[in-house]
């Protein structure tokens, strides 16, 4: 039997789709972005108008879905888990939003393929499972720079204790409750 997705108490902060709610896969495998934790991200990173936004390990797609909806041209959501993929989809749907492609595979092989078609993004999401950066940290030191725009940002949600080692120009990390946010510039 294939778990539906449930609707869950997340929402959209701003923009044109604000307030409107997210629905997200059933169980402990998606992870959500609290309201707090986006909102304060969001905070960081600042207008959105035109970008190109990168969403890795999307889940339920709701840190590309408020980027969206601030002003984001578009955004490619990044997501192994068949239940998230749909989730994802369904979201996107309910809201209307236009400029979005959903991808079901895995995140690392992704950004080496978008790497290679020399794509370069505004805002480059990344929020693994807790526990999988130490793994994949090196991967992603090696794919992600060439990802970012001239202006790009590289946003890393980590646990509160891990703090992400990247070859780019560190801009802020921030601990919100059990969660941290790693903010990273384009390198010069």
């Amino acid at each position: 039997m294939v778990a539906l997705p449930t609707i869950c108490r997340m929402r959209v902060i701003a923009g044109s789709r604000k307030g409107h709610t997210l629905v997200a896969p059933r169980g402990r495998d998606t992870r959500p972005t609290s309201d707090r934790v986006r909102e304060n991200v969001f905070n960081l990173v600042g207008p959105l108008d035109g970008a190109r936004v990168l969403d890795l390990f999307a889940g339920s797609g709701a840190l590309g879905i408020e980027a969206l909806s601030r002003g984001a041209t578009s955004a490619v959501f990044v997501e192994s888990d068949r239940d998230a993929v749909r989730a994802i989809s369904r979201n996107l749907e309910k809201l209307r939003l236009t400029g979005a492609r959903v991808v079901r595979g895995d995140a690392l092989l992704t950004i080496a393929q978008e790497a290679m078609a020399g794509a370069k993004y505004d805002l480059v999401l990344v929020d693994p499972p807790y526990g999988m950066l130490t793994e994949i940290q090196p991967r992603l030191a090696h794919h992600l720079p060439s990802l970012l725009a001239p202006d790009g940002l590289l946003v890393v949600e980590t646990d509160a204790r891990t703090e992400p080692e990247l070859p780019l120009p560190l801009r802020t990390s921030r601990k919100y409750g059990q969660s941290r946010v790693t903010l990273f510039e384009a390198p010069q």
